[in-house]
C-alpha cells in the first residue's frame, strides 16, 4: 500500500477510534482537558504564524499552565522553553498532558519520554498519527489522543454536560 494511502487510513482509524490501540474519541478528549491543569507543549514555537503558538496562547488564556518544549528557542510567549520533556519535568514537575506538535516519525521517542516522566496522557495534534507512539503510551498507562487539537477540543467543553 502506498504511504499516502496508509497515512489517510491511519488518520481515519484515529478519528474513528478503530485503530490497533485504544485512543480517546468522541467527547473523551474534551473531557480529558476538563481534568487537565499542566500541559507540556512539545514543538512549541516562538513564531506567531505557527499553529503551536496560537494553540499555546489560547490554552494559557483559558488558565492552563503550559510549558514549551523546544530545544531551538529560549522562550515562547514569555515562558522559558526547555530542550526536552525530561528537562522540563526536572525543573517544573510532571505534566497531565504532553501535547505534541511534531511530525509523526518523531512521536515514538516523545511517547517514551511521556511515559518515563509520569505524564497522564499523550496528545498528538491534528494530522499527527503514529500507532507505534500510541502503543508505547498506551502500554505505559497513558491515555492517548491522536489527530485532535487541544484548542478545538477545549471549546467543545461548553457543550458537554
Amino acid at each position: 500500500m502506498n504511504s499516502e494511502r496508509q497515512v489517510a487510513l491511519d488518520i481515519l482509524d484515529a478519528q474513528d477510534g478503530t485503530g490497533p490501540v485504544q485512543v480517546l474519541h468522541g467527547d473523551e478528549p474534551a473531557r480529558l482537558l476538563a481534568d487537565t491543569h499542566r500541559i507540556a507543549m512539545v514543538g512549541a514555537s516562538a513564531d506567531s504564524n505557527r499553529p503551536s503558538h496560537g494553540v499555546m496562547r489560547y490554552l494559557l488564556e483559558q488558565g492552563y499552565e503550559v510549558v514549551p518544549i523546544n530545544p531551538t528557542v529560549d522562550g515562547v510567549l514569555g515562558l522559558t522553553s526547555y530542550a526536552t520533556l525530561e528537562d522540563a519535568v526536572a525543573a517544573t514537575g510532571a505534566f497531565d498532558v504532553v501535547d505534541v506538535f511534531r511530525r509523526p516519525e518523531f512521536t515514538p521517542d516523545i511517547a517514551r519520554s511521556a511515559v518515563t516522566t509520569g505524564a497522564k496522557a499523550l496528545w498528538l495534534q491534528l494530522g499527527v498519527v503514529n500507532w507505534q507512539a500510541a502503543q508505547i503510551a498506551h502500554d505505559g498507562g497513558l491515555a492517548v489522543v491522536m489527530d485532535r487539537c487541544t484548542a478545538i477540543e477545549h471549546r467543545r467543553l461548553r457543550f458537554l454536560s
